[in-house]
């Protein structure tokens, strides 16, 4: 391989008295670097926050939330899903954000014409991520970063519905009143959506985020 293609971290390193050589690392792709700076981007940030949520975060919640909602749709409801593609797209959804940052819903929601320039960054954004990766990987990547799906990216929107309406019940539940009227608005946005998964969901499972780990049911029926 060509020097052009490698840095060094490190050429020695002193380590218990000995001298360790390191390799050169390739830096050509810089893909999941980026990806892993979604843990730097702040969300919420207009508000008080007794305890605070990145991007990374949110993205693992999101995609356990589409995961569980494909199941139900497909194991309580009897429809055709696909769990996994849909926690993979939730992997990514907002992987944009790590070149546009987390723009505060106020300002996003303001203006039809904020929201549609904002969606052309995003798509902008999405692409310049994909120039990250090999070629031949990027095929892949592209149906994940493009939201291609639209049948299941429904699933992943709900999904980033309803880990923000959990990121409103466990702030009120510390004692923040900063996230009561974003709870409503989460909570009536999702029942606007009229979906079963989403109805079975908030009916089934979000009551257990409203009580303390004492209070949880450990019990085996």
């Amino acid at each position: 391989m060509s020097p052009e293609t490698f840095r060094y971290i490190f050429s020695v390193l002193p380590f218990d008295g000995k001298e360790w050589s390191f390799i050169a690392m390739n830096v050509k792709y810089s893909f999941f670097a980026l990806i892993s700076r979604m843990k730097n981007i702040t969300r919420w940030s207009l508000m008080r926050n007794n305890t605070a949520e990145n991007v990374q975060e949110h993205s693992h919640m999101v995609a356990v939330i589409a995961h569980a909602l494909a199941v139900i749709r497909r194991d309580v409801f009897g429809r055709d899903s696909d769990p996994g593609l849909a926690a993979s797209l939730a992997l990514f959804h907002d992987s944009s954000e790590i070149f546009t940052g987390d723009m505060p819903t106020p300002i996003k929601y303001f203006d039809p014409d904020i929201m549609d320039a904002y969606k052309k960054v995003e798509k902008v954004a999405s692409q310049k991520l994909l120039t990250t990766l090999p070629a031949e990987l990027r095929p892949s990547y592209e149906n994940l970063l493009s939201h291609a799906n639209d049948d299941i990216y429904a699933l992943v929107k709900a999904a980033d519905k309803l880990a923000a309406y959990i990121k409103c019940i466990e702030e009120i539940k510390t004692g923040n009143p900063e996230f009561r009227q974003a709870a409503e608005q989460c909570l009536k946005k999702l029942v606007s959506l009229k979906m079963a998964e989403v109805d079975y969901f908030i009916q089934n499972f979000i009551p257990a985020f409203e009580l303390t780990l004492d209070e949880l049911d450990f019990s085996f029926e």
